[in-house]
């Protein structure tokens, strides 16, 4: 801390010096004035806390300092010394704020005291200026975000509008005259990496980089306001109360700015003109059909405005009354490639597709989240169809797989054509190849369970237990033999063992009861009814034919 002791006369100033004990007091800086007039240069440049002074100088008497510092350094706390008993001088210094008023002979406890009690003073109004100044910061930050919660409320919660309206006056936020709204439409490109990390991959640095872009427009002609919508992680809402008809100019200057800046431009949703603030939640319906069915096709166009046509979300199929192709047209030919397990199959149905889109002349952001829903459940039907019951198990390692391998951003302003082919062709490729595996290894399996049944068909065996020794279910198994050979399990068995008996039967020296046994059967007339319902006759009928 500072103090200034401010007396004509060098012996006070000198005695001031060696009376206080200025370490116990927290001060180490020191400084001397002769005069009221030398005492206001010296606190202007150096500023300091505590201020001792005389109140009869010759220069600059101690009324007028007093007055100074209460008006132009009022934080500085100050000790009068004076050898007149006024008491004009005291009511002065009380009115003025001084701490202290002590008479010439200075005491040393009066002194020490009053400093004492100057810098407890000091410190005190010291902690509720930094409290204050930090309320303010913490307010001027939540201040944005209050108005944004409130400005997307007009969106969110339409019912308290008028009351959220006169709150924003109030604020100064939205001026009083306002009283028609145009709504423009912002959705942030998330998938732009170079520009994201120019902000440390923090998106709501480039939110807030983008907003004031477009409130430098905004606000130096009175025109509107910018603002992060909270109800998307992605979308900046711009509201219009003044010179909304001109509104292709003023994107056209915000997308220069924007591009100045950020060496990128924006894509605009734009609403029809309405009340404020009854029409914004259905502007805000009108802008964001706007942008999400902006033709991709044609990336040089920045505004636009909803279309009365729609893509809808029904059935897929192809749509020749509005250009659209929808994913019905090609998922014949997808499923054909897919499960032919042809590359070269696979490149050239990808390649179709891009060039069916591109001839059909518009592609819409929207259109491309139906085909992403479309091809999302075309490949869980196609699943259920090839694998049966190990079709969640490869669904799961599918999903694994698309998290390396993510579709372009449908919302992205780098739209490519020539990406979404070679998404969907490693799409189809990888879809392709887990089906093959698992086919393969199921065709394996099978194998291995008759190879199974050839060397243990003698011995008791049972569905459980060939699904047992082959790790899968009892289902699995029961399915492959109907899908393999048209009946299940025991059946297939009991053909088996009565095929291998007719063989042994060759051999005329094994009676009946051995062959029986020897083919898996412990009860010779239960396989003497197996026997017949398989062949028509019986075990001995059989073979006295096969004597003839």
């Amino acid at each position: 801390m500072r103090a200034l002791i401010v007396d004509d006369e060098s012996r006070v100033r000198r005695a001031i010096t060696l009376l206080v004990d200025w370490k116990s007091h927290g001060i180490d800086e020191l400084q001397e004035a002769s005069s009221g007039s030398e005492a206001i240069e010296m606190i202007r440049q150096s500023k300091p806390e505590i201020i001792i002074m005389d109140m009869m100088m010759e220069s600059g008497n101690g009324l007028e300092l007093m007055s100074w510092v209460n008006e132009y350094a009022g934080s500085i706390k100050f000790i009068v010394v004076s050898g007149h008993d006024d008491f004009d001088f005291v009511r002065n210094t009380v009115r003025n704020g001084g701490i202290d008023y002590i008479l010439k002979p200075i005491d040393a406890e009066a002194i020490n005291a009053a400093v004492s009690k100057a810098v407890a003073e000091w410190k005190r109004e010291d902690k509720e200026r930094n409290d204050i100044q930090r309320q303010t910061i913490r307010l001027n930050e939540f201040k944005p975000l209050y108005g944004e919660k409130m400005l997307s409320s007009f969106i969110d919660d339409p019912i308290p509008a008028e009351s959220t309206l006169r709150k924003l006056t109030l604020e100064g936020i939205i001026p009083e005259q306002a009283k028609n709204v145009r709504l423009l439409l912002l959705q942030v490109d998330t998938g732009d990496t170079p520009l994201l990390k120019r902000f440390a991959n923090e998106s709501e640095l480039l939110h807030f980089a983008i907003i004031n872009i477009c409130n430098d427009f905004l606000r130096s002609q009175g025109r509107g306001i910018a603002f992060k919508y909270w109800g998307a992680t992605s979308e900046i809402v711009i509201l219009l109360w003044h010179q909304y008809e001109a509104v292709t100019d003023l994107i056209l200057q915000m997308n220069e700015g924007l591009f100045h800046t950020l060496q990128r431009r924006m894509h605009f949703g734009v609403s029809s003109v309405g009340d404020l603030p009854r029409s914004i939640p259905a502007q805000y319906k009108e802008a964001l059909t706007a942008v999400t069915r902006r033709n991709l096709l044609n990336p040089g166009e920045y505004a636009h405005t909803s279309k009365p046509s729609s893509v809808g979300t029904g059935p897929a199929s192809l749509n020749t009354g509005n250009g659209y192709i929808f994913f019905s047209s090609v998922q014949e030919d997808w499923k054909m490639a897919i499960m032919s397990g042809s590359s070269e199959r696979i490149d050239v149905v990808s390649q179709k597709w891009v060039d069916d889109l591109s001839r059909s002349g518009i592609v819409t952001p929207e259109l491309l989240e139906i085909w992403k829903k479309d091809i999302a459940s075309f490949r869980t039907r196609l699943l259920r169809e090839m694998l049966g019951d190990e079709a969640d198990a490869a669904f799961s390692q599918l999903e694994e797989l698309d998290k390396e391998s993510k579709p372009p951003f449908t919302t992205g302003y780098s739209f490519s054509l020539f990406a979404w082919r070679d998404w969907s062709n490693h799409y189809m490729k990888q879809l392709s190849r887990i089906i093959m595996e698992r086919q393969a290894r199921e065709n394996r399996t099978m194998m291995d369970i008759i190879k199974y049944i050839d060397y243990h068909y003698q011995t008791e065996i049972s569905l459980q237990d060939i699904a047992s020794h082959f790790f899968v279910s009892r289902e699995y198994v029961s399915r492959k033999f109907k899908q393999e050979f048209g009946i299940n399990f025991s059946d297939y068995l009991g053909q088996y063992r009565i095929n291998k008996a007719k063989t042994l039967m060759l051999n005329p020296n094994l009676k009946i009861v051995q062959i029986a046994e020897m083919v898996g059967f412990h009860d010779v007339k239960y396989f003497s009814k197996v026997f017949k319902k398989q062949e028509g006759v019986s075990p001995k009928m059989y073979r006295s034919n096969l004597e003839k």
